[in-house]
């Protein structure tokens, strides 16, 4: 499938599903959707970037919109500008960890939150009327770069009350830094130093040519593995081309696990919440809120200090506005993802990588050492081809068949929590077949679970 209309905007491979057609009918629907206010666009570094940010920009002016272009940088950028500014809205253009030959459009609210279900819903309906009405020569709106935004966003992170800039220089950190060539590649150097660090750079030209595969797992960072090594490094730093996700590799080349950057950071700023006492006001902030398919180490630590967890649908819109709507502390996903609040209600890699950073200058030990500190699990994953089987269906028998063996939710597919271990099955929406995810303390349950559910599945009829 190479054109995606999701909750995540749209996103195509460039010159064949994403046309300059296609980018202005979005665009300018998105125009319309905004009222035709003010909207801050950026775009992440890839190569085909440049290009459709020009489209974007002349479709939005002869909407008759203002536009606030920031140049290569963060998606979660473009939502601080959004907020900052006050704008009508804001469009990243980026495809996330698509391969090279993708790019796409996400699309802000003017909270700087993603546009949701419902809102989603209502711009494409406005994408699919048949006419646009451009506005006259002399309506139209103004053009304004701002790159000395991604100065602000550093500062806005490096200002968090939680961070202590000379603890963290006089620790001197040694960091191998891998941006993939993409947005990451000025902010995050800049951000780093600012911190006293050493910084080793890896694919941090912002060519927009990726020099691996941009997901930031395990497979794809093998030569950031070996460089922390090489280097004798106090850690290894990789993000994904818009630098909303974040993942840490420890001082011995070896990966720290997605899901353990979010929960080191809730157990950091829970520490700091705790501590103060003017901490939370009211008993509803107590919460942490993270995606169903997110670690259950999240939970342990919340219930340690005395929080409560929410879990949501995946989806960082999903997170972020059940974070707004409880006033969550803290919040993120599985992925790599930290939502922080304070700065803005977003995945933020520079968040997570500040917070991080602060923790472990605090802590006085080694990443890996830190991680001991948590309680210990493990995920895995898998799928499952359904064939002719309705996907419905068979959660609906699998829901009735365990529903006396562990704790069932229904939000986003079918999740099965037993007393230490849990299953989230979600179909897929793009191809037939049941994505199973499953956490243990060990890999061998972890993967006995993946195979037990795989039978399961294929035994439903």
């Amino acid at each position: 499938m190479s054109f995606m209309v999701s909750i995540s905007g749209i996103r195509g491979v460039v010159g064949s599903t994403l046309t300059p057609e296609v980018i202005v009918k979005y665009v300018s629907a998105f125009a319309e959707y905004c009222g035709r206010g003010h909207i801050v666009i950026g775009r992440d570094g890839r190569i085909t970037g440049k290009s459709i940010g020009h489209i974007a920009s002349s479709t939005l002016l002869q909407m008759g919109c203002d536009v606030t272009a920031l140049g290569v940088c963060p998606t979660p950028s473009v939502a601080l500008a959004v907020e900052k500014t006050k704008a009508a809205g804001g469009i990243s253009i980026t495809a996330s960890h698509n391969p090279i030959i993708w790019n796409g459009l996400k699309f802000f609210a003017p909270t700087g939150l993603f546009l949701d279900a419902e809102e989603n819903r209502r711009l494409w309906q406005t994408a699919d009327k048949p006419n646009r009405e451009y506005v006259f020569w002399d309506k139209q709106g103004k053009h304004a770069a701002l790159e000395s935004f991604l100065d602000d966003h550093v500062n806005q992170v490096l200002s968090l009350p939680y961070i202590n800039r000379e603890q963290i220089r006089k620790r001197n950190f040694k960091v191998v830094l891998d941006c993939v060539n993409a947005a990451g590649g000025i902010i995050v150097p800049k951000m780093l130093n600012e911190l006293g660090c050493t910084v080793v750079e890896m694919n941090c030209d912002v060519s927009g040519i990726f020099a691996h595969a941009p997901e930031p797992i395990p497979e794809n960072l093998t030569d950031l593995c070996s460089r922390v090594r090489k280097e004798k490094a106090d850690l290894g730093i990789a993000v994904d081309p818009d630098v909303d996700r974040l993942v840490l590799i420890n001082e011995q080349g070896e990966p720290f696990g997605e899901e353990y950057t979010i929960a080191s950071v809730v157990k950091f700023v829970l520490q700091k919440t705790v501590n103060q006492k003017s901490a939370i006001g009211n008993q509803q902030s107590r919460a942490v809120v993270v995606n169903l398919s997110t670690t259950r180490a999240v939970e342990d630590i919340a219930q340690q200090y005395g929080y409560s967890t929410v879990k949501t649908p995946v989806g960082e819109i999903n997170v972020a506005k059940k974070m707004k709507e409880i006033g969550a502390v803290v919040g993120g996903e599985g992925s790599g993802g930290v939502i922080l609040p304070k700065v803005h209600l977003g995945r933020d890699a520079l968040v997570g990588i500040a917070l991080t950073l602060q923790h472990l200058a605090e802590f006085g030990g080694t990443i890996s050492e830190l991680k001991q500190t948590m309680p210990q699990y493990l995920i895995t994953k898998g799928k499952v081809e359904l064939g002719s089987m309705n996907p419905d269906l068979v959660l609906a028998g699998l829901e009735q068949k365990f529903a006396n063996e562990g704790k069932i939710n229904t939000d986003d597919g079918l999740k099965i929590d037993f007393p230490k271990s849990w299953v989230h099955l979600r179909k897929s929406n793009t191809e037939p077949i049941v994505r199973i995810i499953a956490e243990a303390p060990t890999r061998d349950e972890a993967d006995a679970l993946v195979k037990r559910f795989t039978r399961e599945i294929q035994s439903s009829s």
